[in-house]
């Protein structure tokens, strides 16, 4: 995984406690027992009042989408040193909280795009052909053998909100369908083939027969898809939803479907989901006709849940192992070659005028020779790696974390 980091650190890794929830894929409990670190594993999410009691002596915690990680839990998790975000979005942790704290947290933004695209577009054949419906009553003993109001994907126009890691996968599988490819974004993006980028969410409303939604939670994105977007989407047109439920006004939805105006969607994340599968779910979209619900499995395959549970312990294994903060969503980014016959001190402090003049105050009175230095901010926070001579690395140590601006800082090799 990590070849050339050496095996000894200055923390036994059998000491290194990690705490899995919300039953991560087995790949990456194997990955990191290989390691040597202490790997528990929970099958469920944890309440904060349950995760409190647990965290205390945790080193790495890894989590799903149900978790909940708050300003209140970061300020009582004194070992812990990074979160593992085994999804794509890391709207569930506080990250402001967790960099403040000097903790790295990684996520996988490429694991589960394939998964997510390859729904959508079955979603957008079954949309047209109203599978969902006729399955159903079939099942039932109908016999609705009809061709009306059922058609083909091909030469129709698919637009695209957000043009990220998973749209522009949907992009290239529309158009291997014969579709016409549009997108909106906020920002300009590379198109793919022959899809081409539009200026505004209205231009993309105003003529595609499918649109599909891949943008993160944000303020900005809350509702993007309401009343008013709606109305503006052609007659007999369908909306499809695999990014965050809180995007879309599902009431307004349900009325746009009530009038006929969209003639269909498919839905896979809303504002409010059930905590457990024993839980019962509600949905003002139940029961209407050409809508097809699923429970949040848009990345849910065993190819993307093993490729998620890869990606993310592969990122949390590099930086308890070398400090690389490659990929991370909150931290600066830094990786510094891994050297033999030093020691390296990693420490987080706080973006304040002086602090790299103080460090180096420190290792020049310490008589120590630096041989690596790898510094990087951002507007809250700095991230430095510096590899030294063993003989005084861990008296530099002691001196850099006693700084009254560090966070956090630790040794290892």
């Amino acid at each position: 995984m990590h070849p050339a980091v050496p095996k000894k650190t200055s923390f036994p890794k059998s000491k290194i406690k990690i705490l899995l929830l919300e039953n991560i894929h087995p790949r990456a409990h194997e990955m990191f027992k290989k390691e040597g670190y202490d790997v528990e594993g929970v099958k469920q999410a944890l309440s904060e009042s349950e995760l409190l009691k647990r965290i205390e002596d945790v080193h790495v915690l890894g989590i799903r989408s149900k978790t909940q990680l708050t300003k209140k839990l970061f300020e009582n998790a004194p070992r812990l040193l990074s979160v593992g975000a085994f999804c794509i979005g890391t709207n569930q942790i506080d990250l402001s909280a967790a960099k403040r704290r000097g903790v790295c947290v990684f996520n996988a933004p490429f694991s589960n795009t394939r998964s997510v695209a390859e729904l959508i577009m079955a979603e957008v054949v079954m949309l047209s052909r109203q599978i969902g419906d006729r399955n159903a009553g079939t099942h039932l003993g109908q016999w609705n053998k009809a061709a009306t109001g059922c058609y083909e994907v091909r030469g129709k126009t698919l637009g695209i909100v957000g043009y990220g890691h998973i749209g522009s996968q949907v992009s290239v599988l529309a158009e291997s369908f014969g579709m016409k490819v549009q997108y909106f974004d906020i920002i300009t993006k590379m198109p793919m083939g022959n899809s081409h980028q539009v200026e505004t969410l209205d231009d993309l409303l105003e003529v595609s027969d499918f649109v599909t939604l891949h943008v993160p939670e944000t303020p900005q994105t809350k509702n993007i898809i309401s009343q008013k977007q709606l109305k503006k989407m052609k007659k007999g047109s369908y909306l499809l939803n695999a990014s965050r439920g809180t995007v879309v006004d599902v009431e307004a939805l349900a009325d746009a479907l009530k009038s006929k105006h969209l003639a269909g969607a498919a839905v896979d994340v809303f504002p409010v989901e059930p905590e457990s599968n024993d839980e019962k779910f509600k949905s003002p979209l139940q029961g209407m006709a050409n809508v097809i619900l699923t429970p949040h499995i848009g990345g849910s395959t065993e190819e993307a849940q093993q490729n998620i549970g890869v990606e993310v312990a592969t990122s949390l294994t590099k930086y308890i192992n070398g400090g690389s903060t490659t990929g991370s969503v909150n931290f600066p980014q830094v990786d510094l070659p891994v050297q033999t016959q030093v020691h390296r001190i990693l420490n987080v402090h706080k973006n304040v005028p002086g602090v790299l003049k103080d460090i180096n105050s420190i290792i020049s009175d310490e008589g120590a020779n630096i041989q690596g230095q790898f510094l990087s901010t951002d507007s809250d926070i700095g991230y430095l790696i510096v590899d030294l001579d063993q003989r005084v690395a861990e008296k530099v140590k002691e001196r850099i974390k006693a700084l009254p601006t560090s966070i956090k800082t630790r040794i290892l090799f």
